[in-house]
């Protein structure tokens, strides 16, 4: 989970001044925690919050994500999330936004099983973007980090991702010229998809995803969440990225990731 949360504060910067380059200061004081690792610190404390059995979680995500929300109104929320945040009784809108992908890691990391990774996406996605595409990216990114932290090669990982869900036919130098911004799960997990299938380390990848352009911030948290489980993090990273979270943000992860496995290398 940390993973994405930091490939998020790596590219906040970016999201609006994209870079077509790998060469870039990793962090710097422009850099912050978006809606992307705000939400996924809400999935996180939901999953906690509900129990070894999981139940609730649902009704759990709601509750979680509407409290951060209303806690971080300025985190960069889409405008229909937004509204659905501050709803009395918020109800599903059919969106296929990349928003589904970007909070999903922390299914990744609890899952016992793979079934069980699914279940979790499915529970935690469908209160919101529960567009066929929304559904499917969230399962393919939560699917993708069980199997990684489950220790299967990165052939593996790909043929199993290709056949379910993305048949990915391009490399990131193929599309970075053109690649633009784009929101929607069709039009950028497939890419952070390939940022992580063609990394050679965790920081590689996160430097891969914000190179192509496009919804930075996103893509970059939805690679760092598979770099994470498949890599581990290297400590030096985790304790820059830290710095950008406040004290309560802090706790959430910390209890997270002692509950599910923290992977430091």
């Amino acid at each position: 989970m940390l993973g994405a949360i930091i490939g998020d504060i790596a590219g906040s910067r970016f999201e609006w001044n994209n870079i077509k380059t790998k060469n870039f200061e990793l962090f710097t004081e422009e850099c912050y925690p978006t809606d992307d690792s705000i939400m996924t610190l809400a999935i996180a404390k939901a999953i906690l919050v509900c129990g070894e059995d999981h139940a609730g979680l649902e009704q759990g995500t709601v509750k979680y994500m509407q409290e951060f929300g209303i806690r971080y109104p300025d985190a960069g929320y889409g405008g229909r999330f937004f509204d659905w945040l501050f709803t009395e009784n918020p109800k599903p809108y059919n969106s296929f936004g990349n928003g589904a992908a970007m909070r999903v890691s922390p299914c990744g990391f609890a899952a016992k099983t793979l079934e069980e990774a699914i279940t979790l996406s499915k529970a935690v996605t469908k209160v919101t973007h529960n567009h066929p595409e929304g559904m499917k990216a969230a399962e393919a990114v939560s699917a993708a980090i069980f199997l990684a932290r489950s220790g299967k090669k990165m052939a593996e990982i790909r043929d199993y991702i290709e056949k379910k869900y993305y048949k990915i036919d391009f490399t990131l130098d193929q599309i970075r010229p053109t690649y633009e911004f784009d929101v929607t799960c069709q039009g950028s997990v497939p890419q952070a998809f390939e940022a992580f299938f063609e990394s050679t380390g965790f920081e590689d990848a996160i430097r891969n995803a914000i190179s192509i352009g496009g919804d930075s911030d996103t893509i970059a948290a939805i690679t760092g969440g598979m770099a994470g489980a498949y890599y581990g993090i290297p400590s030096g990273i985790i304790i820059q990225a830290a710095a950008f979270l406040d004290t309560d943000l802090l706790k959430i992860a910390a209890e997270f990731e002692k509950k599910y496995g923290l992977n430091i290398v």
